[in-house]
């Protein structure tokens, strides 16, 4: 049993405090861009293409995923308290929003600069799971969207929650499947054999989004009451996981090139 006491900030410096959420995903973003960085400039693509791209993902990161969760999981207390919406260094980023936001996002840089929408997504999808992870473990330093009680000495006692019973550190076993997913990603990508387009985004869209549908079974009920067989996040990840289910089974062409 582990007793998670993290407060939720990291340290002060004067009037300024840094929290360890918003340096966490700011360290997620920045190991992402590193990353992406190099994978543009093995593929010849410039630097002030990757640059434009990811400040457009960067907005739909960030607008979407706080949307996702004031409109998905606590739209009670949002509306009710309207600026607290604008306060994402406390936590509160959702997934799904997330990924709706960075779709949007890229669209609309795809559109404008007229690209490949499939060539970029699949290099981009190649890094984003880098950022999420560091989200998770920043959501656990946080004492937030925590799972559901162990029932034995195995697991996460969250001190700032007031409790003293383990809980099963969900937010951490995310964050595994989520770097698990990006070294999946990568092992194919320096395999070096050219994949067809799409092959990188709907193989992350299939490996997380299920992944996901299990973890949920280990995560404490948001939104959706305790009586119904699925959560909130099993209900939203339906629908990734449906589309890369199309893609491999209908859309992608057959082919040994796996």
């Amino acid at each position: 049993m582990y007793i998670n006491t993290f407060e939720a900030i990291a340290l002060s410096i004067g009037p300024v405090q840094v929290r360890w959420y918003g340096m966490l995903f700011a360290l997620g973003i920045f190991l992402n861009y590193w990353l992406l960085a190099w994978i543009f400039k093995k593929e010849g693509i410039s630097q002030e293409k990757l640059d434009s791209v990811v400040m457009y993902l960067f907005i739909g990161l960030v607008v979407g995923a706080r949307l996702g969760e004031v409109l998905f999981y606590n739209p009670g207390f949002y509306f009710s308290n309207p600026w607290e919406i604008l306060k994402i260094w406390k936590g509160g980023l959702a997934s799904h929003g997330a990924t709706i936001g960075l779709f949007v996002a890229f669209w609309i840089w795809a559109k404008k600069y007229k690209v490949r929408f499939l060539k970029y997504a699949d290099l981009l999808a190649l890094g984003v799971m880098v950022t999420g992870a560091f989200v998770r473990i920043g959501n656990f330093f946080n004492s937030e969207i925590v799972g559901i009680p162990t029932g034995s000495d195995y697991g996460v006692v969250f001190a700032r929650l007031g409790e003293d019973f383990a809980r099963h550190p969900v937010q951490l076993y995310e964050a595994g499947l989520q770097f698990g997913v990006f070294a999946i990603l990568m092992a194919f990508y320096l395999k070096g054999k050219k994949k067809r387009p799409g092959f990188y985004l709907f193989t992350l869209l299939l490996l997380y989004f299920g992944g996901r549908i299990a973890l949920e079974y280990f995560k404490a009920r948001q939104v959706i009451p305790e009586e119904l067989p699925f959560t909130m996040g099993q209900l939203l990840s339906v629908v990734p996981v449906l589309a890369a289910l199309f893609y491999f089974v209908f859309y992608r062409p057959r082919t040994n090139n796996l």
